[in-house]
């Protein structure tokens, strides 16, 4: 396995390389501590990056941006010390697999890693549990239980069973372990294009724009 960390604090590097190194034996870590030293360390044979938001080089999250660009299968987790739901929400809209804030303990790193590398998406609970009355999962409106016409959150569960077929609450399912449109055709034996056409009812039936609203809804109703 091969992970990229890249954080301007020597210290924050060494302890990740640590408690990452219990995944498996021999991982190969490339380090960079400026978003030169980022953008020339990365690859497409990357396993995972880990990015700080805040290093030499930085300006916002473009950095980010580009390695999206330039390498797009490489799975990325941003480690930050922000912890700004604001700035949360606008790095899962760039399409990172994670956020975790550096203010996390050790193991919640590690599991977070884990679920990123098994496929799916590490949402932080201080996003959700920071999100006002009225709101679900940080989606402005009414939230799921009123959207549905019902007081709690299994009603709601059972309003999305009503209006979606057995195969949609399949894609919502495994879009809720974060997986992308190819795995959840493969897995279901559908195509691509069925599986968007199956995303698209779920949108509607979550009341959200896009893949990681409906990402952070699902996992906010699985929870509930």
């Amino acid at each position: 396995m091969k992970i990229l960390i890249a954080d301007d604090h020597r210290l924050v590097i060494e302890a990740v390389k640590a408690k990452l190194s219990e995944i498996e034996a021999d991982i190969e870590f490339v380090l960079a501590m400026s978003v030169d030293e980022l953008l020339a360390g990365a690859s497409d044979d990357i396993d995972l990056a880990m990015i700080d938001l805040n290093m030499p080089g930085a300006e916002g999250q473009a950095h980010i941006d580009e390695i999206r660009r330039r390498h797009p299968a490489v799975p990325v987790i941003v480690l930050s010390g922000y912890e700004d739901p604001a700035v949360m929400r606008s790095a899962l809209e760039r399409g990172v697999l994670g956020f975790i804030p550096k203010a996390y303990s050790p193991e919640v790193m590690l599991s977070a890693v884990r679920l990123v590398l098994a496929g799916g998406v590490y949402v932080p609970p201080m996003m959700l549990s920071s999100v006002p009355p009225g709101v679900i999962a940080g989606i402005p409106g009414a939230d799921a239980a009123q959207r549905a016409g019902a007081p709690g959150g299994a009603q709601t569960l059972e309003h999305l069973r009503n209006v979606l077929t057995e195969r949609q609450v399949e894609v919502l399912q495994l879009l809720s372990q974060g997986k992308p449109n190819k795995l959840i055709g493969r897995a279901l034996g559908i195509s691509e294009g069925t599986v968007k056409i199956h995303l698209a009812a779920i949108f509607r039936a979550l009341n959200v724009r896009n893949r990681t609203e409906a990402v952070v809804a699902a996992q906010s109703l699985t929870e509930a």
